[in-house]
C-alpha cells in the first residue's frame, strides 16, 4: 500500500478508527462529497434486496455503537465488473478497511487481489468466496449454506412425511450460497426412496421471480407436494402464485430461507411451513468487528461461522425480535 495507508495503519493501531456513517449509492466516485476521513468501505452486491438491506442496516447500526468506526456504502446493483470499480475505488481512498457481499462469488480471487496488493484487511461477508483457503488479512464472516438447505429440505420431508414431489427455486446461479443450498435439498430428496425432485429453476432470490416461476409450473399441470425455494423471497412468490391459483393453505407445503419479517408473517398464517433463521444482525457485527480487529493489525479467524436455526409454526415468535 501507498505511503499514506502505511501511515493510517500505525494511526489505527494506537486509536480507533475516525467515524463516518455515509451511503456510496451509486458506485465509485464521490466527488467533493468524498469524505477525507478514513473508512471501512462495504461493497454490497444489492441495496434492493430485502435480507441484505437487512445485514447492511445492522452493520451500520453496529458501527454507530463502536467509537471511531466509519462506514462508506456502495451498491453494485448485481454487477461484478461495478463491484470491481468500486473496491479500487476504496483502495484508491486509502480505505481502513474493505467489507464485500459479493454480486458474483466467482469473481472473489480477483477482489482479493486487489486487496492484497494493495495491502488492505478485506472481509466477505454473508456470500462465501470461492477460494478454499484465504489469505492473510482476508476473512470470511457468514452462515454455512449447506446447513441451511439442510436444515429446511429435512422439515419440509418430516411434514410430507417422507413421501411426494418437490420443486426447487434456485437463487442466482452466480450465488455459491444458491448453490449450496440446492445441493442440500437435492441430498436430503435423495435420502428417501417415496420422495423425487420434478421441477428446479432459477428464480433469483427474487419475489416476482418466484410468483412468475410458479405460475408457470402450475399452469402447465406440474405435480408438486412441496416448494424447496433458496430464500424466503422466492417462498412467498410461490405462496401469491399458490393463492391466486386457489389451491387451499397447506396443499403445498412452502419452505424458504432466511426468517425475514414478511416471511415469519407467512409462519403465523400458516402459509409458509418453514423457513430457517440467518442471523443478519451476527453477520453484520462479525464483519464489522473483524474489518476493525483486521485494520489494527489484530489477528482474526479466517473462517467465523454464524449459526443458522430453523423456524416452524411452533417457535417462530422466537424470532420476532431477532
Amino acid at each position: 500500500m501507498r505511503e499514506g495507508g502505511n501511515v493510517l495503519r500505525s494511526v489505527l493501531k494506537a486509536a480507533s478508527v475516525s467515524v463516518l456513517l455515509a451511503s456510496f449509492m451509486a458506485g465509485p466516485g464521490c466527488g467533493a462529497g468524498s469524505p477525507a476521513e478514513p473508512v471501512i468501505g462495504v461493497a454490497m452486491a444489492h441495496f434492493d434486496d430485502n435480507w441484505l438491506t437487512i445485514l447492511r442496516t445492522a452493520m451500520a447500526d453496529h458501527a454507530s455503537t463502536l467509537p471511531g468506526v466509519a462506514l462508506q456504502f456502495a451498491d453494485a446493483q448485481g454487477d461484478v465488473a461495478r463491484q470491481l470499480s468500486q473496491i479500487q475505488n476504496f483502495v484508491a481512498q486509502d480505505a481502513a478497511a474493505i467489507i464485500v457481499n459479493a454480486a458474483d462469488t466467482t469473481a472473489t480471487p480477483s477482489m482479493t487481489k486487489i486487496a492484497q496488493e494493495a495491502g488492505v484487511p478485506l472481509v466477505y461477508v454473508n456470500r462465501r468466496p470461492a477460494e478454499t483457503t484465504l489469505p492473510k488479512g482476508v476473512v470470511f464472516v457468514g452462515s454455512d449454506d449447506l446447513e441451511a438447505g439442510t436444515l429446511e429440505m429435512e422439515e419440509l420431508a418430516r411434514l410430507m412425511n417422507h413421501r411426494g414431489t418437490v420443486a426447487v427455486m434456485v437463487g442466482e446461479l452466480a450465488s455459491n450460497g444458491a448453490q449450496l443450498r440446492t445441493k442440500a435439498v437435492e441430498d436430503i430428496v435423495a435420502k428417501y426412496p417415496g420422495m423425487k425432485i420434478v421441477e428446479k429453476q432459477v428464480a433469483n432470490f427474487q419475489r416476482e421471480r418466484g410468483l412468475d416461476l410458479m405460475n408457470n409450473w402450475l399452469t402447465a399441470g406440474a405435480e408438486i407436494d412441496a416448494v424447496a425455494a433458496n430464500n424466503d423471497e422466492m417462498a412467498i412468490g410461490a405462496i401469491m402464485a399458490i393463492q391466486q391459483a386457489g389451491i387451499p393453505a397447506g396443499k403445498v407445503l412452502v419452505g424458504g430461507v432466511d426468517a425475514t419479517p414478511d416471511a415469519l408473517a407467512e409462519v403465523a398464517r400458516g402459509t409458509l411451513a418453514v423457513t430457517v433463521f440467518q442471523d443478519a444482525r451476527g453477520q453484520a457485527r462479525g464483519a464489522v468487528d473483524a474489518a476493525v480487529k483486521l485494520s489494527r493489525g489484530e489477528a482474526v479467524d479466517s473462517f467465523v461461522w454464524i449459526p443458522f436455526e430453523l423456524v416452524t409454526r411452533e417457535n417462530y415468535k422466537a424470532f420476532l425480535d431477532r
